[in-house]
Protein backbone atom coordinates (compact mmCIF):
# COMPACT_ATOMS: atom_id res chain seq x y z
CA UNK A 1 0.00 0.00 0.00
CA UNK A 2 1.10 3.32 -0.96
CA UNK A 3 0.90 6.21 1.82
CA UNK A 4 0.78 9.68 1.26
CA UNK A 5 1.54 11.73 3.86
CA UNK A 6 -1.21 14.58 4.10
CA UNK A 7 -0.38 18.29 4.36
CA UNK A 8 -2.44 20.37 6.91
CA UNK A 9 -5.96 21.75 4.76
CA UNK A 10 -5.35 25.44 3.84
CA UNK A 11 -8.47 25.88 2.58
CA UNK A 12 -11.39 24.95 3.99
CA UNK A 13 -13.44 21.51 3.09
CA UNK A 14 -16.34 23.39 1.93
CA UNK A 15 -18.17 26.48 2.26
CA UNK A 16 -21.54 26.94 3.60
CA UNK A 17 -23.83 30.10 4.37
CA UNK A 18 -20.39 32.15 3.85
CA UNK A 19 -19.10 29.75 6.81
CA UNK A 20 -15.79 28.10 6.30
CA UNK A 21 -15.71 24.28 7.34
CA UNK A 22 -12.94 22.55 8.44
CA UNK A 23 -11.88 19.11 8.20
CA UNK A 24 -10.71 18.61 12.28
CA UNK A 25 -11.18 15.24 13.78
CA UNK A 26 -14.92 14.48 12.99
CA UNK A 27 -15.28 10.58 13.46
CA UNK A 28 -18.16 8.23 11.74
CA UNK A 29 -17.78 4.60 13.43
CA UNK A 30 -18.76 1.90 9.76
CA UNK A 31 -22.28 1.06 9.97
CA UNK A 32 -23.18 -2.61 10.99
CA UNK A 33 -23.92 -4.59 8.08
CA UNK A 34 -26.94 -6.60 8.55
CA UNK A 35 -27.84 -9.93 7.01
CA UNK A 36 -28.81 -9.11 4.10
CA UNK A 37 -25.99 -6.81 3.31
CA UNK A 38 -23.11 -8.78 4.61
CA UNK A 39 -20.37 -8.09 2.30
CA UNK A 40 -18.56 -11.53 1.16
CA UNK A 41 -15.30 -11.02 -0.61
CA UNK A 42 -12.96 -13.63 -2.62
CA UNK A 43 -9.38 -12.65 -2.79
CA UNK A 44 -8.09 -14.10 -5.98
CA UNK A 45 -5.69 -12.50 -8.13
CA UNK A 46 -5.44 -12.54 -11.86
CA UNK A 47 -3.00 -15.10 -11.68
CA UNK A 48 -5.79 -17.59 -9.96
CA UNK A 49 -7.88 -19.93 -11.71
CA UNK A 50 -11.41 -19.10 -12.06
CA UNK A 51 -14.60 -21.08 -12.94
CA UNK A 52 -15.22 -20.88 -16.73
CA UNK A 53 -18.78 -20.56 -16.78
CA UNK A 54 -21.12 -22.61 -19.34
CA UNK A 55 -23.09 -20.47 -21.60
CA UNK A 56 -26.40 -20.52 -19.56
CA UNK A 57 -24.55 -19.86 -16.60
CA UNK A 58 -23.08 -16.80 -17.88
CA UNK A 59 -23.96 -13.65 -16.07
CA UNK A 60 -24.68 -10.27 -17.88
CA UNK A 61 -23.93 -7.09 -16.44
CA UNK A 62 -23.21 -3.76 -17.26
CA UNK A 63 -20.31 -1.26 -16.83
CA UNK A 64 -21.46 1.81 -14.83
CA UNK A 65 -18.47 4.73 -15.49
CA UNK A 66 -18.15 6.94 -18.39
CA UNK A 67 -16.62 5.24 -21.41
CA UNK A 68 -13.05 6.46 -20.49
CA UNK A 69 -12.90 4.52 -17.69
CA UNK A 70 -13.89 1.46 -19.34
CA UNK A 71 -10.60 -0.04 -19.44
CA UNK A 72 -10.10 0.66 -15.68
CA UNK A 73 -13.28 -1.02 -14.13
CA UNK A 74 -12.08 -4.21 -16.32
CA UNK A 75 -8.67 -3.36 -14.82
CA UNK A 76 -10.14 -3.75 -11.07
CA UNK A 77 -12.01 -7.05 -12.42
CA UNK A 78 -9.58 -8.75 -14.10
CA UNK A 79 -7.23 -7.98 -10.91
CA UNK A 80 -9.89 -10.29 -9.23
CA UNK A 81 -9.71 -12.89 -12.03
CA UNK A 82 -12.66 -12.36 -13.63
CA UNK A 83 -13.12 -12.66 -17.53
CA UNK A 84 -16.06 -11.23 -19.66
CA UNK A 85 -16.85 -10.47 -23.06
CA UNK A 86 -18.69 -7.70 -24.32
CA UNK A 87 -22.16 -7.30 -25.78
CA UNK A 88 -22.60 -5.80 -29.15
CA UNK A 89 -25.39 -3.61 -27.85
CA UNK A 90 -23.54 -1.35 -26.11
CA UNK A 91 -19.60 -0.47 -24.89
CA UNK A 92 -21.35 -0.58 -21.43
CA UNK A 93 -23.18 -4.14 -21.64
CA UNK A 94 -20.90 -7.19 -21.05
CA UNK A 95 -20.90 -11.12 -20.08
CA UNK A 96 -19.14 -13.19 -17.53
CA UNK A 97 -17.02 -16.04 -18.85
CA UNK A 98 -14.97 -16.84 -15.89
CA UNK A 99 -15.11 -15.81 -12.63
CA UNK A 100 -13.51 -17.16 -8.80
CA UNK A 101 -16.93 -16.80 -7.14
CA UNK A 102 -20.55 -14.78 -7.81
CA UNK A 103 -20.17 -11.52 -9.61
CA UNK A 104 -21.68 -9.92 -6.86
CA UNK A 105 -18.81 -10.39 -4.60
CA UNK A 106 -16.34 -8.38 -6.28
CA UNK A 107 -14.91 -5.36 -5.68
CA UNK A 108 -16.20 -3.81 -9.02
CA UNK A 109 -20.13 -4.19 -7.77
CA UNK A 110 -19.52 -3.49 -4.18
CA UNK A 111 -18.15 0.32 -5.25
CA UNK A 112 -21.24 0.40 -7.57
CA UNK A 113 -18.68 0.40 -10.98
CA UNK A 114 -21.37 -2.80 -12.43
CA UNK A 115 -25.03 -3.66 -12.58
CA UNK A 116 -25.64 -7.33 -12.88
CA UNK A 117 -28.57 -7.33 -14.95
CA UNK A 118 -30.84 -9.74 -17.66
CA UNK A 119 -29.46 -8.55 -20.76
CA UNK A 120 -33.00 -8.14 -22.00
CA UNK A 121 -33.64 -5.50 -18.85
CA UNK A 122 -30.50 -3.06 -20.80
CA UNK A 123 -32.57 -2.75 -23.78
CA UNK A 124 -35.40 -0.50 -23.19
CA UNK A 125 -32.87 2.26 -21.75
CA UNK A 126 -31.00 1.68 -25.54
CA UNK A 127 -34.26 1.27 -27.29
CA UNK A 128 -35.61 4.95 -26.07
CA UNK A 129 -32.66 6.86 -27.86
CA UNK A 130 -32.81 9.45 -25.56
CA UNK A 131 -29.44 11.90 -26.12
CA UNK A 132 -27.45 12.90 -23.70
CA UNK A 133 -28.59 16.02 -22.16
CA UNK A 134 -32.15 14.76 -22.03
CA UNK A 135 -34.67 14.77 -19.12
CA UNK A 136 -36.49 10.90 -18.70
CA UNK A 137 -38.83 10.23 -16.33
CA UNK A 138 -38.69 6.35 -14.96
CA UNK A 139 -42.01 5.70 -14.00
CA UNK A 140 -42.09 2.00 -12.10
CA UNK A 141 -38.11 2.49 -11.06
CA UNK A 142 -37.25 -0.04 -8.87
CA UNK A 143 -34.72 -1.83 -8.51
CA UNK A 144 -33.15 1.13 -10.11
CA UNK A 145 -31.22 -0.56 -13.37
CA UNK A 146 -32.92 1.14 -16.15
CA UNK A 147 -32.48 4.21 -14.35
CA UNK A 148 -29.03 4.15 -13.70
CA UNK A 149 -28.47 3.30 -17.55
CA UNK A 150 -30.51 6.09 -18.42
CA UNK A 151 -28.40 8.01 -16.25
CA UNK A 152 -25.30 7.30 -17.86
CA UNK A 153 -26.81 7.45 -21.36
CA UNK A 154 -27.83 11.55 -20.65
CA UNK A 155 -24.63 12.22 -19.19
CA UNK A 156 -23.92 14.44 -16.47
CA UNK A 157 -25.96 17.41 -18.07
CA UNK A 158 -29.10 14.95 -18.69
CA UNK A 159 -31.60 14.12 -15.44
CA UNK A 160 -33.35 11.05 -15.02
CA UNK A 161 -36.58 11.26 -12.60
CA UNK A 162 -36.45 7.69 -11.21
CA UNK A 163 -39.78 7.10 -9.65
CA UNK A 164 -41.20 4.31 -7.60
CA UNK A 165 -44.52 3.86 -5.00
CA UNK A 166 -43.69 4.17 -1.52
CA UNK A 167 -42.39 0.46 0.01
CA UNK A 168 -39.49 -1.77 0.67
CA UNK A 169 -38.69 -1.59 -3.28
CA UNK A 170 -38.47 1.96 -2.49
CA UNK A 171 -35.52 1.36 -0.36
CA UNK A 172 -33.59 -1.02 -2.60
CA UNK A 173 -34.33 1.75 -5.52
CA UNK A 174 -32.62 4.13 -3.48
CA UNK A 175 -29.89 2.30 -1.86
CA UNK A 176 -28.88 1.61 -5.67
CA UNK A 177 -28.88 5.03 -7.04
CA UNK A 178 -26.21 5.99 -4.18
CA UNK A 179 -24.50 3.18 -5.52
CA UNK A 180 -24.02 4.13 -8.33
CA UNK A 181 -22.81 7.41 -7.57
CA UNK A 182 -24.86 9.31 -10.63
CA UNK A 183 -25.54 12.87 -9.63
CA UNK A 184 -27.97 13.53 -12.06
CA UNK A 185 -30.47 10.82 -11.28
CA UNK A 186 -33.37 11.78 -7.93
CA UNK A 187 -36.01 9.96 -6.67
CA UNK A 188 -39.39 10.23 -5.58
CA UNK A 189 -41.78 8.02 -4.48
CA UNK A 190 -45.49 7.84 -5.60
CA UNK A 191 -48.23 5.54 -7.45
CA UNK A 192 -47.04 6.36 -10.90
CA UNK A 193 -51.39 6.93 -11.67
CA UNK A 194 -50.80 9.69 -9.23
CA UNK A 195 -47.35 11.13 -9.96
CA UNK A 196 -47.63 14.84 -9.45
CA UNK A 197 -45.93 16.28 -12.68
CA UNK A 198 -47.28 18.88 -15.18
CA UNK A 199 -48.94 17.50 -18.26
CA UNK A 200 -47.02 17.41 -21.70
CA UNK A 201 -43.40 18.12 -20.18
CA UNK A 202 -41.48 14.87 -20.25
CA UNK A 203 -39.99 14.59 -23.47
CA UNK A 204 -38.64 10.83 -22.85
CA UNK A 205 -40.47 8.38 -20.21
CA UNK A 206 -39.72 4.79 -19.75
CA UNK A 207 -43.16 2.38 -18.80
CA UNK A 208 -41.19 -0.43 -17.44
CA UNK A 209 -44.82 -1.79 -16.44
CA UNK A 210 -45.73 -3.99 -13.70
CA UNK A 211 -46.52 -7.43 -15.26
CA UNK A 212 -47.36 -10.90 -15.05
CA UNK A 213 -43.64 -12.33 -15.39
CA UNK A 214 -44.23 -15.02 -18.19
CA UNK A 215 -40.64 -13.79 -19.33
CA UNK A 216 -38.65 -14.90 -16.36
CA UNK A 217 -40.28 -18.44 -16.54
CA UNK A 218 -36.85 -20.01 -15.91
CA UNK A 219 -35.83 -18.52 -13.03
CA UNK A 220 -39.95 -18.00 -11.80
CA UNK A 221 -41.40 -21.41 -13.00
CA UNK A 222 -44.70 -20.27 -10.93
CA UNK A 223 -45.15 -17.09 -13.14
CA UNK A 224 -47.05 -18.25 -16.00
CA UNK A 225 -49.12 -20.74 -13.60
CA UNK A 226 -50.18 -18.45 -11.34
CA UNK A 227 -50.83 -15.50 -13.29
CA UNK A 228 -53.57 -16.84 -15.59
CA UNK A 229 -57.27 -16.38 -16.95
CA UNK A 230 -59.10 -13.58 -14.46
CA UNK A 231 -55.86 -12.92 -12.46
CA UNK A 232 -54.32 -10.95 -14.84
CA UNK A 233 -57.18 -8.47 -15.19
CA UNK A 234 -56.18 -5.90 -12.40
CA UNK A 235 -52.41 -6.22 -14.20
CA UNK A 236 -54.15 -4.81 -17.08
CA UNK A 237 -56.50 -2.56 -15.71
CA UNK A 238 -53.38 -0.94 -14.26
CA UNK A 239 -50.91 -1.05 -17.31
CA UNK A 240 -53.71 0.70 -18.92
CA UNK A 241 -54.00 3.44 -16.29
CA UNK A 242 -50.04 3.85 -16.10
CA UNK A 243 -50.22 3.95 -19.64
CA UNK A 244 -52.79 6.84 -19.94
CA UNK A 245 -50.87 9.17 -17.29
CA UNK A 246 -47.49 8.75 -19.37
CA UNK A 247 -49.74 9.82 -22.24
CA UNK A 248 -51.09 12.93 -20.65
CA UNK A 249 -47.12 13.45 -19.09
CA UNK A 250 -45.32 12.94 -22.53
CA UNK A 251 -44.32 16.27 -24.53
CA UNK A 252 -45.56 16.78 -27.60
CA UNK A 253 -43.58 14.76 -30.60
CA UNK A 254 -41.91 13.01 -26.87
CA UNK A 255 -41.02 9.39 -26.78
CA UNK A 256 -42.64 6.81 -24.26
CA UNK A 257 -41.10 3.32 -24.28
CA UNK A 258 -43.46 0.65 -22.90
CA UNK A 259 -41.82 -2.51 -21.80
CA UNK A 260 -42.47 -5.86 -19.92
CA UNK A 261 -41.05 -9.01 -19.11
CA UNK A 262 -43.46 -11.13 -20.13
CA UNK A 263 -44.45 -12.80 -22.96
CA UNK A 264 -48.54 -12.64 -22.63
CA UNK A 265 -50.06 -10.94 -25.56
CA UNK A 266 -52.64 -9.01 -23.23
CA UNK A 267 -50.13 -7.10 -21.43
CA UNK A 268 -47.97 -6.50 -24.89
CA UNK A 269 -49.41 -5.80 -28.04
CA UNK A 270 -53.25 -5.59 -26.80
CA UNK A 271 -51.61 -2.04 -24.39
CA UNK A 272 -49.70 -0.87 -27.42
CA UNK A 273 -52.90 -0.97 -30.12
CA UNK A 274 -54.60 0.65 -26.80
CA UNK A 275 -52.62 3.37 -26.82
CA UNK A 276 -52.21 3.88 -30.77
CA UNK A 277 -55.77 3.72 -30.93
CA UNK A 278 -57.01 5.51 -27.44
CA UNK A 279 -54.25 8.02 -26.32
CA UNK A 280 -53.20 9.93 -29.54
CA UNK A 281 -49.74 8.29 -29.36
CA UNK A 282 -47.76 6.56 -32.82
CA UNK A 283 -45.76 4.01 -33.37
CA UNK A 284 -41.91 4.79 -33.49
CA UNK A 285 -40.81 1.17 -35.18
CA UNK A 286 -37.90 -0.32 -33.56
CA UNK A 287 -35.31 -1.84 -35.36
CA UNK A 288 -33.99 -5.71 -34.01
CA UNK A 289 -30.78 -5.33 -31.56
CA UNK A 290 -27.67 -7.26 -32.40
CA UNK A 291 -26.99 -10.53 -30.36
CA UNK A 292 -31.21 -11.11 -29.85
CA UNK A 293 -33.58 -13.25 -31.73
CA UNK A 294 -37.60 -11.91 -31.95
CA UNK A 295 -40.85 -12.39 -32.58
CA UNK A 296 -42.56 -9.95 -34.04
CA UNK A 297 -46.14 -9.81 -33.90
CA UNK A 298 -47.26 -6.37 -33.80
CA UNK A 299 -44.67 -4.51 -36.67
CA UNK A 300 -42.48 -2.37 -34.91
CA UNK A 301 -42.35 -3.86 -31.59
CA UNK A 302 -39.74 -6.20 -30.03
CA UNK A 303 -40.62 -9.40 -27.97
CA UNK A 304 -37.32 -11.20 -26.62
CA UNK A 305 -37.19 -15.06 -27.35
CA UNK A 306 -35.62 -15.47 -24.67
CA UNK A 307 -34.85 -18.99 -24.53
CA UNK A 308 -33.10 -18.78 -28.18
CA UNK A 309 -31.56 -15.45 -27.22
CA UNK A 310 -29.69 -16.99 -23.81
CA UNK A 311 -32.19 -13.85 -21.57
CA UNK A 312 -35.69 -13.08 -20.45
CA UNK A 313 -38.67 -12.74 -22.49
CA UNK A 314 -39.22 -9.22 -22.79
CA UNK A 315 -41.42 -6.66 -24.93
CA UNK A 316 -40.56 -3.53 -26.44
CA UNK A 317 -42.86 -1.07 -28.18
CA UNK A 318 -41.81 2.80 -28.43
CA UNK A 319 -44.25 5.39 -29.09
CA UNK A 320 -44.48 8.77 -30.59
CA UNK A 321 -46.45 11.69 -29.29
CA UNK A 322 -47.98 13.37 -32.14
CA UNK A 323 -46.66 16.71 -32.19
CA UNK A 324 -49.00 19.74 -31.31
CA UNK A 325 -47.24 23.36 -31.21
CA UNK A 326 -44.20 22.01 -29.29
CA UNK A 327 -44.48 24.62 -26.07
CA UNK A 328 -43.54 23.38 -22.85
CA UNK A 329 -45.02 24.53 -19.41
CA UNK A 330 -42.63 26.68 -17.56
CA UNK A 331 -42.29 25.13 -13.79
CA UNK A 332 -39.56 25.54 -11.98
CA UNK A 333 -37.65 24.00 -9.15
CA UNK A 334 -39.07 24.85 -5.95
CA UNK A 335 -37.15 26.71 -3.36
CA UNK A 336 -35.57 24.67 -0.37
CA UNK A 337 -34.81 25.43 2.99
CA UNK A 338 -31.10 25.51 3.46
CA UNK A 339 -28.49 27.83 1.58
CA UNK A 340 -26.29 26.74 -0.81
CA UNK A 341 -23.26 24.66 -0.17
CA UNK A 342 -20.14 25.50 -2.09
CA UNK A 343 -17.50 22.65 -3.73
CA UNK A 344 -14.59 23.41 -2.01
CA UNK A 345 -11.49 21.42 -2.31
CA UNK A 346 -13.10 18.28 -1.32
CA UNK A 347 -15.63 17.45 -3.71
CA UNK A 348 -16.08 18.96 -7.25
CA UNK A 349 -19.94 19.47 -7.72
CA UNK A 350 -21.24 19.11 -11.54
CA UNK A 351 -21.01 22.60 -13.04
CA UNK A 352 -24.97 22.35 -13.53
CA UNK A 353 -26.02 22.03 -10.10
CA UNK A 354 -25.98 23.01 -6.46
CA UNK A 355 -25.93 21.53 -3.16
CA UNK A 356 -28.36 22.38 -0.48
CA UNK A 357 -29.14 21.08 3.15
CA UNK A 358 -32.46 19.53 3.89
CA UNK A 359 -32.39 19.22 7.55
CA UNK A 360 -28.26 17.38 8.21
CA UNK A 361 -28.52 15.86 5.23
CA UNK A 362 -26.66 17.86 2.21
CA UNK A 363 -27.79 17.06 -1.11
CA UNK A 364 -26.62 17.55 -4.86
CA UNK A 365 -29.40 19.29 -6.81
CA UNK A 366 -29.67 19.56 -10.56
CA UNK A 367 -30.54 22.79 -11.93
CA UNK A 368 -33.48 23.41 -14.56
CA UNK A 369 -35.22 20.46 -13.23
CA UNK A 370 -38.83 21.62 -14.56
CA UNK A 371 -40.22 19.62 -11.13
CA UNK A 372 -43.13 21.33 -10.26
CA UNK A 373 -43.65 22.72 -6.24
CA UNK A 374 -46.25 19.49 -5.50
CA UNK A 375 -43.58 16.95 -6.05
CA UNK A 376 -41.98 15.37 -3.21
CA UNK A 377 -38.55 13.98 -4.41
CA UNK A 378 -34.48 13.19 -3.25
CA UNK A 379 -31.54 14.49 -5.21
CA UNK A 380 -28.24 12.54 -4.44
CA UNK A 381 -26.94 12.62 -0.54
CA UNK A 382 -23.93 13.77 -0.24
CA UNK A 383 -23.25 13.73 3.48
CA UNK A 384 -24.44 15.19 6.91
CA UNK A 385 -23.74 18.24 9.01
CA UNK A 386 -23.26 17.73 12.45
CA UNK A 387 -21.84 20.07 14.99
CA UNK A 388 -20.77 22.48 12.69
CA UNK A 389 -19.03 19.88 10.84
CA UNK A 390 -19.37 18.32 7.02
CA UNK A 391 -19.03 14.57 7.19
CA UNK A 392 -19.29 13.38 3.35
CA UNK A 393 -21.07 10.00 2.68
CA UNK A 394 -18.31 7.02 1.61
CA UNK A 395 -19.79 6.47 -1.90
CA UNK A 396 -18.80 10.08 -3.66
CA UNK A 397 -16.50 8.55 -6.46
CA UNK A 398 -17.73 10.84 -8.67
CA UNK A 399 -17.88 13.84 -6.85
CA UNK A 400 -13.56 13.60 -6.15
CA UNK A 401 -11.67 16.07 -6.47
CA UNK A 402 -9.18 15.63 -8.98
CA UNK A 403 -6.28 13.74 -6.80
CA UNK A 404 -3.94 16.73 -4.86
CA UNK A 405 -6.84 19.29 -4.80
CA UNK A 406 -8.86 17.29 -1.98
CA UNK A 407 -8.87 15.19 0.84
CA UNK A 408 -5.71 13.23 1.25
CA UNK A 409 -5.23 10.64 -0.89
CA UNK A 410 -5.35 6.50 -0.01
CA UNK A 411 -4.12 4.70 -2.84
CA UNK A 412 -4.26 0.88 -2.90
CA UNK A 413 -2.57 -0.95 -5.79
CA UNK A 414 -4.15 -4.40 -5.49
CA UNK A 415 -7.51 -5.98 -4.17
CA UNK A 416 -5.99 -7.72 -1.41
CA UNK A 417 -5.41 -3.95 -0.14
CA UNK A 418 -8.53 -3.45 -0.43
CA UNK A 419 -10.17 -6.30 1.12
CA UNK A 420 -8.29 -5.93 3.80
CA UNK A 421 -9.37 -2.72 4.34
CA UNK A 422 -12.70 -3.71 4.13
CA UNK A 423 -12.88 -6.21 6.22
CA UNK A 424 -11.73 -3.99 9.23
CA UNK A 425 -7.64 -4.51 9.45
CA UNK A 426 -5.82 -2.11 11.55
CA UNK A 427 -3.41 0.20 8.80
CA UNK A 428 -1.47 2.84 9.65
CA UNK A 429 -1.61 5.68 6.50
CA UNK A 430 0.24 8.53 7.93
CA UNK A 431 -2.46 10.67 6.89
CA UNK A 432 -4.18 13.31 8.54
CA UNK A 433 -7.03 14.57 8.60
CA UNK A 434 -10.71 13.53 9.27
CA UNK A 435 -11.25 11.96 5.83
CA UNK A 436 -9.15 10.29 2.95
CA UNK A 437 -10.28 10.09 -1.06
CA UNK A 438 -9.71 6.04 -2.07
CA UNK A 439 -8.36 5.19 -5.17
CA UNK A 440 -7.52 1.87 -6.83
CA UNK A 441 -4.77 2.75 -8.81
CA UNK A 442 -6.45 5.48 -10.90
CA UNK A 443 -9.97 4.74 -10.51
CA UNK A 444 -11.75 6.36 -7.42
CA UNK A 445 -13.60 4.41 -5.01
CA UNK A 446 -15.16 7.32 -2.32
CA UNK A 447 -14.13 8.08 1.11
CA UNK A 448 -13.06 6.61 4.21
CA UNK A 449 -12.80 7.86 7.55
CA UNK A 450 -9.83 8.36 9.11
CA UNK A 451 -8.61 7.84 13.28
CA UNK A 452 -5.60 8.64 14.03
CA UNK A 453 -4.43 7.78 10.37
CA UNK A 454 -6.05 4.28 10.34
CA UNK A 455 -8.33 4.46 7.82
CA UNK A 456 -11.95 3.16 8.84
CA UNK A 457 -14.75 2.30 6.12
CA UNK A 458 -18.41 3.29 5.92
CA UNK A 459 -19.78 1.87 2.89
CA UNK A 460 -23.59 1.65 3.28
Amino acid sequence: MESQKAQPLSRPFFTFGGLDFFQTGHIRKPLRQENHNKIFFCNVSASGSGKQLKPDQARAFRLVCDEAAIPKVLALLESEGYESEGLPISPFCRFLVRGPAPLGRSLAAFFGYIYIQDKSSMLPPLALAHVPGSRTLDMCASPGGKSIFLGQLAGPSGFVLANEPPGARLGTLRANLVRASLPQIASCAYDGQKIPLVENSWPYILLDAPCSGWGTAEKNPLAPKIWRGKKINPLLALQRGLLEKAAALLAPGGLLLYSTCTTNEAENEAQTRYAINELGLESAPLAPFAGFNFHEILPGTLRVDGPASGAQGFYLALLRKKSGDGRRPENPAPTRAGLPVGTGPCLELPENGRAELFGETVRYIPHNLHLPAALVWQGYPLGKIRNGEFAPQARLRNFLAPKGQGAPVLQMDGPGEIHALLSGACMNTGLAGAFAALYWRDLPLGFVVLKNGRPIPAFR
